[in-house]
């Protein structure tokens, strides 16, 4: 109950538990579309280059997190304009950018007059010193992501999965493809503060993971990513709290035990049907040869009785019929329809 109290009573408290749910909600739905589309390397990429926008804004004497924000975009921008033009290949463009991000971030830091600047918060995070701005500007964002989820997921849904199908369907694919840059570079970049540089690819990657282990809708997707990433921002912020631990990297040791969840769950299904496959086959194994006991059985008989054969059976069904209606004189009229003239 302290800590609940804690929020209402501390204003950074509060900010951290605001800036727990809305960057949930940015980074489960951006994430939904990341994963779908397979850019988890280009969110890793971007999150990197904006490391060469915070050294660019300490070296002017900026707010980081505005240079950040606008190296990120137009690395964004530029690697998927790079790859849709086919000059260069999206992967390698991701590589080198990001690793010119950070060099000229570190670069710039150490161009910096003065003492170098405390990174460790935008390395890996620390949501206690996320400001009023960053909460503001994320739940805009957030809000922005809501309203594209509930009346713009379906064209979003055909560019993540085939951008052919889309063209064909009349969705503005390359617009499109624009925009959700332009997202995942701000969902990037303002929740920096909150898990880090270092573990964001984490809270964008693993939820829709999980889902997407439980559901193949990809409405469903997006917005029970954006519940699992808010409840793990909210753990790991309370597990932070009792322990003292960052709160990042708590958030993300809780996704990666719950990842393990459902996909236990999974690999336990598929060995129960495999066992089940497994045994059904031995059951028709075992009927077929059953069966060819059975009718072995029968034509030893009949080959030990070859006078009853010749005698009673003119029809044919010579192997066809069970030694039991055999009976003195009489054979089943169901199969020959004639009387049997030997008994056997």
């Amino acid at each position: 109950m302290d800590f609940v109290a804690g929020i209402f009573e501390y204003h950074f408290l509060r900010n951290a538990f605001l800036a727990a749910i809305l960057s949930g909600v940015a980074c489960g739905i951006t994430g939904t579309y990341i994963v779908a589309r397979r850019l988890v390397f280009l969110s890793g990429g971007i999150t990197h280059a904006s490391f060469g926008g915070i050294g660019i804004a300490y070296w002017l004497g900026v707010n980081p997190v505005l240079g950040a924000l606008v190296f990120a975009v137009l690395s964004s921008l530029g690697i998927e304009w790079g790859a849709g033009r086919g000059k260069i290949r999206e992967d390698s463009a991701i590589g080198i950018v990001w690793s010119v991000g950070m060099a000229v971030g570190i670069i710039f830091i150490y161009l910096t007059p003065g003492y170098a600047p405390n990174l460790m918060s935008f390395l890996f995070g620390n949501i206690l010193t996320v400001t009023d701005a960053g909460i503001a500007a994320l739940g805009v964002l957030a809000l922005l992501l809501v309203l594209l989820a509930l009346f713009f997921l379906r064209p979003v849904m055909y560019v993540a999965f085939d951008r052919d199908f889309a063209r064909s369907r009349g969705v503005p694919v390359n617009t499109v493809s624009y925009i959700m840059a332009v997202f995942m570079a701000l969902a990037i970049v303002l929740s920096i503060r909150s898990v880090g540089i270092v573990l964001l690819i984490s809270l964008l990657t693993i939820p829709p993971v999980i889902i997407n282990s439980l559901t193949r809708s990809f409405t469903r997707i997006a917005w029970w990513s954006a519940a699992t990433a808010v409840a793990a921002n909210l753990a790991g912020l309370y597990i932070s709290y009792r322990a003292d631990v960052p709160a990042g990297a708590a958030t993300i040791f809780i996704l990666a035990l719950t990842l393990a969840v459902p996909y236990g769950i999974y690999h336990q299904a598929e060995a129960d049907e495999d066992t089940g496959q497994n045994a059904g086959e031995e059951q028709l194994a075992c009927g077929y040869a059953r069966s060819q006991r059975i009718q072995y059985k029968r034509n030893a008989w009949w080959d030990d009785h070859p006078q009853s054969a010749r005698n009673g059976h003119g029809c044919g069904a010579k192997r066809f019929i069970v030694p039991q209606f055999h009976k003195k004189g009489n054979c089943h009229r169901a199969h020959c329809g004639s009387s049997c003239r030997a008994g056997a």
